[in-house]
């Protein structure tokens, strides 16, 4: 292994990270697709939710064709620097990860029903990447907001693992972390695929089901969903 590649795909330490900088990054004000702001406060009755899995662009879009999904945003998050730009994300130097943070109607579409796109829309047994996408930035994580979310990704990451491993794959190398601090990427970045119909997406699953959905309703009360 190269030594550009072991720094692409080795966590930087929180004093080797970049300083970044104390102010927001501009982004865009309006949803492309749906018109709503991006800074909407969380409506009553939603909730949150934020996943990595690959180039954040076409995880955006898997989540925001959702019925349920009220609103989606991408940006870094789980490292260390303080509003990174794209640029510095890509270095490896930030230890932050392209994730999708998304607001949710919780009677329309379930937080089970969110991981089970999740499982299934990435491959979570790749570590620092993603098909062709090389770097920390592509790593697989779930990052929670409330003990159920962390209870249900700990629930799902243990049987989709069996799953996986049944058909041949290694171990899922998936982070299921409190939610860390989310910074919103740039203007050009939110909604990319509705803004360059034609543009890339490396996002690719396993092939392998996983069952989460199925029976949603037992899984909730199990854990307390």
């Amino acid at each position: 292994m190269s030594i550009f590649r072991r720094k692409m795909t080795g966590m930087v330490s929180a004093s080797d990270a970049l300083a970044g900088r104390s102010e927001s990054i501009p982004t865009a004000d309006l949803h492309f697709v749906n018109g709503r702001p991006l800074n909407s406060p969380v409506p009553e009755g939603h909730e949150v939710a934020m996943f990595g899995m690959g180039c954040f662009w076409g995880v955006e879009r898997v989540f925001w064709k959702v019925p349920g999904v009220w609103l989606t945003m991408v940006g870094y998050a789980g490292g260390f620097t303080p509003n990174p730009t794209y640029q510095e994300v890509c270095t490896g130097r930030t230890g932050h990860n392209e994730v999708v943070r998304l607001i949710f109607d919780s009677c329309q579409v379930s937080y089970w029903e969110l991981l089970r796109l999740f499982w299934e829309g990435h491959d979570p047994t790749q570590g620092m990447r993603q098909g062709h996408d090389l770097g920390t930035q592509y790593r697989s994580g779930i990052y929670w907001y409330s003990e159920a979310q962390e209870s249900a990704a700990e629930m799902t990451k243990a049987e989709y693992g069996r799953r996986l491993a049944a058909s041949g794959f290694g171990p899922v190398t998936t982070e299921v972390l409190k939610a860390p601090e989310f910074y919103f990427a740039e203007d050009y970045h939110q909604q990319y695929l509705a803004k360059n119909a034609g543009g890339y997406c490396g996002l690719g699953g396993t092939g392998v089901t996983c069952p989460v959905g199925q029976d949603a309703e037992s899984q909730r009360v199990s854990a307390g969903v």
